[in-house]
């Protein structure tokens, strides 16, 4: 259940902060702009479960940690 947690948590960001602020003119333009929001979530987006940085900075942080351990 903790997964699917995580999961909606995501999509309602992506429903609230994008897709319902903006009116589609086809599948497409949707498909587009929601990979434009990822990448900005992942790359910009400060996220206050990870102490204000980004995804993208929290894991490449983790890299090297990684490489040692395995």
């Amino acid at each position: 259940w903790r997964d699917k947690v995580i999961v909606e948590r995501v999509w309602r960001s992506v429903k609230y902060e994008s897709v319902y602020l903006k009116a589609y003119d086809s599948v497409s333009a949707a498909r587009a702009d929601i990979a434009d929001y990822f990448d900005w979530y992942n790359t910009a987006r400060p996220h206050s479960s990870l102490d204000r940085i980004m995804p993208e900075q929290a894991y490449l942080h983790l890299l090297p940690k990684l490489a040692k351990a395995a």
